[in-house]
């Protein structure tokens, strides 16, 4: 072989190597930017972790303060800890609670001293609410700063409320400060738009014996008498926009969740989620929350390194000099992985769809079955009452499949329930209106309502044969406006207080419509009307 050769041989196994150098210093390079960018961010992330646990022991110390002055002296609690909150502005320095609360023990059926320690506080009659089985209560007797948003939650009885109670009893046996679950505060019953809400507790031990004075203290097997709690509620949306304020607008996503793993309920969530998410861990008392966070910087943390590597790939194709035919078996190659991407996202992308839609249905049948529970008396109650609503559920579904689309009408809905109400072939002739075409999550939710409007008519109204019924809907603007109208009843129905079941009916109207519900009830007559947005859902 000729000299020449050798020396061509010699220069392309060196303009290999000096490629394949290039080409590992570039992917070095662009790793280093990729994980100096991810510290960074996660730095960032830490940081707002660490300021919302910061904030959230600085309310802790305010309700340790309030719990000392309680302690002092409890006698001049209403006009000591009004003066010491006026002092400390808590809401100024330390924005996100909603005021300071003291809930007082008392016994069973003996609300008579918090009554007159209202009357003492706020100058005006105030009854504890609700009745309940529980040997003790602890009914709220100040909340402070006064707002008249806050007046609804004065001798509120926390203690007959599950949720509460957990955390109120984890507080008494520790000594220690003690979150709830998310709760709906009482405060938030006056307002139109309602956030999750949570609370943290505090205890006051007796400074007396037990016995001493039975009004006030309360025992329980294993742990100290105790004369209140001091506690503190929160709304979520409220209290991160006031621990973050202006850092929200630099952050691209923002989840928080109330609790620990996939189950966690959701109760705060700004902006949209990207793949850059950061998870961190929030203290909340004594309870831990996670937050996830995605700061969207897509040229800082993915271009940089991107084009470093884009960069050094084109220097080590030039060096190796890679003929055409390589060029179109690296465009094939490329072309079959990212086919096969797509592919693997389709897959992803069925599945997740599966797996959703099967934790949507058993956690709205896990839902009907507790509501449905509360609600009975026995277990023939409850077999009647929860096989008509899984009934109502699962016709709404059969529409849907039996159908062979993806929408069903509502006019099938009210009259297949008012059909097997026994209503007349002639009466129904006469329920008319639109036709409007709905969804899986709203068949199923008004499957539900109007279910639970025929079976409470069956007991107490129209369908009783003690008046009249009138169903229709019609479209108002871009609304339906659904109306169910009972008159000439025996008596006026009572509608003061919600059941479980209607609420948990509400809460679907209100979460998967999107809608809103009214009623009203004067002159032997119930009116019911339900308003949602019109999606357009074509035939």
């Amino acid at each position: 072989m000729r000299p020449s050769s050798w020396a061509d041989r010699l220069l392309a196994l060196l303009v290999r190597f000096v490629g394949l150098v290039i080409l590992l210093a570039t992917i070095a390079a662009a790793a280093a930017s990729f994980l100096y960018n991810q510290s960074g961010e996660a730095d960032q992330a830490a940081q707002v972790a660490a300021q919302v646990n910061m904030r959230l022991r600085d309310h802790v110390a305010v309700l340790e303060g309030v719990r000392a002055l309680y302690q002092s002296d409890s006698a001049a609690s209403g006009p000591g800890i009004r003066a010491y909150l006026g002092a400390l502005q808590p809401q100024d320095r330390a924005p996100g609670m909603e005021g300071v609360g003291i809930a007082a023990a008392m016994r069973a059926a003996t609300p008579a001293a918090l009554e007159a320690k209202l009357r003492e506080n706020y100058g005006e009659d105030i009854k504890v609410w609700p009745e309940t089985d529980q040997p003790i209560g602890f009914a709220v007797v100040l909340v402070e700063p006064y707002t008249p948003r806050r007046h609804v939650a004065l001798g509120f009885d926390m203690y007959s409320e599950p949720v509460r109670r957990a955390a109120m009893r984890r507080a008494w046996q520790t000594g220690r400060p003690a979150a709830s679950g998310i709760v709906q505060l009482a405060q938030e019953r006056a307002e139109k738009v309602k956030q999750p809400g949570f609370l943290i507790y505090l205890p006051v031990y007796a400074r007396a014996p037990a016995g001493s004075d039975p009004g006030t203290v309360v025992t329980a097997d294993g742990v100290r008498p105790i004369e209140a709690f001091v506690y503190a509620p929160f709304r979520t949306h409220d209290m991160m926009n006031a621990v973050l304020g202006s850092q929200l607008k630099g952050i691209e996503g923002l989840e928080v969740y109330a609790g620990e793993g996939p189950s966690a309920p959701l109760v705060f969530r700004k902006g949209k989620m990207g793949w850059d998410a950061h998870e961190q861990k929030l203290r909340i008392a004594d309870r831990i929350w996670t937050m996830r966070i995605s700061y969207g910087h897509f040229f800082e943390r993915l271009g940089r390194p991107l084009g470093i590597f884009i960069f050094g790939v084109a220097l080590a194709l030039l060096a190796t000099q890679l003929h055409r035919v390589q060029r179109r078996r690296i465009t094939a190659f490329q072309a079959l992985a990212a086919q096969r991407a797509r592919h693997a996202e389709d897959r992803e992308l069925m599945i997740g769809e599966m797996a959703h839609r099967m934790k949507n249905a058993f956690a709205r049948i896990g839902a009907l079955a507790r509501i449905t529970l509360r609600e009975s008396t026995s277990l023939e109650e409850f077999e009647a009452k929860f096989d008509g609503r899984m009934r109502a559920l699962s016709d709404a579904k059969q529409m849907l499949v039996t159908g062979a689309v993806d929408s069903v009408d509502l006019g099938r809905i009210v009259h297949r329930e008012l059909e097997i109400a026994g209503v007349s072939a002639e009466q129904l002739a006469g329920i008319a209106g639109p036709e409007v075409r709905l969804d899986d999550e709203g068949a199923q939710a008004l499957s539900l309502a109007v279910h639970e409007f025929v079976t409470n008519s069956i007991k107490y109204g129209a369908l009783a044969g003690k008046g009249h019924l009138t169903v229709g809907w019609r479209r108002i603007d871009s609304d339906i406006e659904l109306s169910w109208t009972e008159s000439g009843l025996a008596e006026t129905p009572h509608i003061d207080t919600e059941s479980f079941g209607t609420q948990f009916i509400r809460t679907l109207i209100e979460r998967q419509l999107k809608g809103s519900w009214q009623r009203s009830a004067v002159d032997n007559r119930l009116a019911i009307v339900i308003r949602w947005p019109d999606n357009g859902i074509p035939d």
